[in-house]
């Protein structure tokens, strides 16, 4: 018997498919401006689905919901970007890559600014292995817009395996070229038979090879559940991502299935680096249903701008760990880098950058936590925060004491870059040291994909939101300012009294 098609922990029945320009009322205005000309899922009428307060920061609004809820019902996600209308499972593409199931095989467009693409090493990939894609089907043909491997599965326990977490992050360089592998690193019983369990997992994207803003890699939250027959690609990966410009890769922030946010063959992860997942099998829906639905949240309030993306604090890992932290899982910090070398060399950065603005993002990477900065730090703290509370260690939070209660099992998955005319990725750094080291020693020589702004019209601002808070660096620029005003009073000072 087939099982039922998902969209993470919901049955995918319970979805609609639009665009965003025919979603409907229910869909925030804001949502439907971004995602106008896009295919993406919304629930049908009758689902409950996440809301968000009015008037709040997002993270209070997360907190106070959280501490209201009486039941552990899951709310639907706003939408689900899924790109494409058409999916086929279990597919074989042609050696040749000219066709699939049959069909006429055609590729979407590539985006301008993808400087890379599906090329015939992606063919000898793909071809002859069974495949979920998704696209748009044209009669006798088929065009392709994501493609995910079928044989990538995760059903029964895979074997065990006793390493640090940094390591198997680090090894093989991160395994770009590596094979699809999977390990068990703990489990509370013998049980190998996971079918149907839910999973909470968290994502690590490595270092792109050809990027130099993209060292440290890239970060998200997933849920789903075990299939039977192991496919993952219907797991749903909530994805942080800058809505303020317009990405070379076509990436949207939303929630987006698996399958499409490694293999959407322009914005897909998988195309760029490779990736691990380290996924909690629970026995309980509830900790899982919990982070979904108050992603839910957060995602609202982050269309209508109440939450803004910032490269430097308001971030893919930070928005995600933010979330966990404000549910009760107690993901440790690490820390700055270092607060003095921000305070003291904010000066020098501003006559070095000989820019004010770029000075205080410089000064801002050094202040954030770094758990809250790099994928990698946010993972590994993460993974040993969830040891410790299924070892024993005492929770506080909601969500930590069902994760402590819940978790039967944690795995690590590593997935490989796939083919292209890409280079290959690597392991992503933890520190900005190590981030620093990986620049080019001419920094005329960096990488970089100058992007085209987009910005987020007046028109869609509700009237609710409050201000946010000033940022370090903001505390910084006056201080220094005032520092440097009272400076040159006091020299001018002295110059007059001479002339006296």
């Amino acid at each position: 018997m087939s099982e039922t098609a998902s969209l993470g922990l919901f049955p995918a029945a319970s979805f609609r498919i639009v665009t965003g320009a025919t979603s409907g009322a229910r869909t925030l205005r804001q949502a439907r401006w971004y995602f106008n000309g896009e295919a993406i899922a919304v629930p049908i009428d009758g689902m409950p689905m996440a809301g968000y307060g009015k008037g709040v920061p997002a993270f209070e609004d997360v907190q106070s919901w959280a501490a209201a809820r009486t039941a552990d019902v899951a709310e639907y996600p706003p939408l689900v970007w899924i790109g494409a209308p058409h999916a086929m499972h279990g597919v074989r593409m042609a050696d040749d890559g000219g066709t699939i199931a049959g069909l006429a095989l055609r590729l979407v467009a590539r985006l301008p600014l993808n400087r890379s693409f599906f090329d015939e090493s992606s063919i000898a990939f793909f071809a002859g292995r069974p495949l979920t894609v998704r696209g748009t089907r044209e009669g006798n043909a088929f065009q392709i817009r994501t493609v995910w491997p079928d044989d990538f599965t995760f059903a029964a326990a895979p074997p065990m395996r006793d390493v640090p977490i940094g390591d198997l992050i680090d090894e093989a360089d991160g395994g770009s070229r590596a094979p699809y592998e999977a390990w068990t690193l703990w489990r509370r019983d013998e049980t190998s038979d996971w079918t149907g369990r839910p999973v909470l997992a968290l994502i690590l994207n490595g270092a792109q090879g050809d990027d130099d803003e993209a060292h440290a890699g890239h970060f998200a939250i997933v849920t789903g559940r075990v299939r039977r027959d192991g496919r993952m690609g219907d797991w749903l990966v909530d994805n942080f991502y800058t809505l303020d410009a317009e990405s070379e890769k076509g990436i949207l922030a939303g929630p987006v299935p698996l399958d499409a946010y490694s293999g959407d063959l322009n914005s897909g992860q998988s195309w760029y680096r490779p990736s691990a997942l380290l996924v909690l099998v629970l026995r309980d829906e509830r900790a899982a249903s919990l982070v979904q639905s108050a992603l839910g949240r957060v995602y609202n309030q982050f269309y209508r701008h109440q939450l803004v993306y910032y490269h430097a604090d308001d971030n893919c890992t930070s928005i995600s760990v933010d979330t966990l932290r404000a549910l009760g899982w107690p993901v440790p910090a690490r820390g700055p880098t270092s607060r003095w070398l921000a305070w003291l060399g904010f000066p020098l950065m501003i006559a070095k950058e000989r820019s004010l603005a770029r000075a205080k993002v410089a000064f801002d990477y050094l202040w954030t936590d770094q758990t809250r900065l790099f994928p990698a730090a946010a993972f590994e703290d993460a993974y040993s925060s969830v040891r410790a509370l299924v070892s024993g260690a005492p929770c506080n939070g909601t969500l930590g004491c069902m994760l402590a209660e819940d978790v039967d099992a944690i795995a690590f998955v590593r997935i490989p870059q796939f083919p292209s005319s890409r280079a290959f990725g690597h392991a992503p750094v933890t520190t900005l040291r190590e981030y620093r080291a990986r620049l080019p020693d001419d920094r005329s020589q960096m990488q970089v994909v100058p992007v085209p702004a987009r910005p987020f019209p007046e028109t869609l601002r509700d009237d609710d939101l409050v201000r946010p808070r000033p940022r370090p660096s903001d505390v910084a620029a006056v201080t220094w300012g005032a520092i440097a005003i009272a400076g040159l009073a006091a020299l001018a000072h002295r110059m007059l009294r001479k002339r006296l």
